[in-house]
């Protein structure tokens, strides 16, 4: 009898939509259920790997292949994986779903209007970089998803929740809803 790997849940949407303030709140009714599980974060990651990021094309496709073995890895070895991470082409996010079997997309909307406020406004940049908006509009950066770059938005997302609308313990609970129809529950 084959074991059961793990999950993954990709939490994408915009710069400044929310995915690592829902992520962290995502752990608590996690927690609440007793179930482990492990948060990936494109910021974190990409400080490991390019220390000094350009945010080019290719170096993204290095940390998002990156990001997507390690939670191949974890999901392989029965580790619930949560990965924060912008993933700006669809293709990025369409590789996690071929190589990790229990995958699902969650999809963060906030209008891009809101993502910049937000940004603009945000006082602690945890492992995020800071002023990615501005240096946008004032032409000093031409790689924001969204402004410089396109951001693809999931096609057909598992969940999509409105950051713009919701709480970040609402759009959790939503994710975490989904999250254990498809991987939590018994059938």
């Amino acid at each position: 009898m084959k074991s059961q790997t793990g999950w993954c849940v990709w939490i994408t949407g915009l710069p400044g939509s929310g995915k690592s303030t829902v992520a962290k709140a995502l752990l608590k009714p996690l927690k609440k259920h007793g179930v482990k599980a492990q948060v990936l974060s494109s910021d974190l990651m990409r400080k490991a790997i390019t220390p000094q990021p350009t945010y080019s094309l290719s170096e993204r496709d290095m940390v998002y292949t990156a990001i997507v073995y390690v939670a191949r890895l974890l999901t392989n070895d029965k580790y619930n994986v949560i990965i924060d991470a912008t993933g700006n082409l669809r293709r990025y996010r369409d590789q996690a779903r071929k190589q990790i079997p229990r995958f699902m997309e969650a999809y963060v909307r906030c209008t891009l209007d809101v993502a910049v406020q937000r940004e603009m406004k945000r006082r602690h940049f945890t492992h995020a970089p800071k002023g990615i908006y501005k240096k946008a509009i004032e032409k000093q950066s031409r790689t924001v998803p969204g402004v410089g770059v396109p951001y693809e938005e999931p096609l057909k997302p598992e969940v999509t929740v409105d950051s713009d609308k919701l709480t970040p313990t609402t759009c959790a609970k939503q994710i975490f809803e989904t999250l254990s129809k498809l991987f939590l529950q018994k059938s």
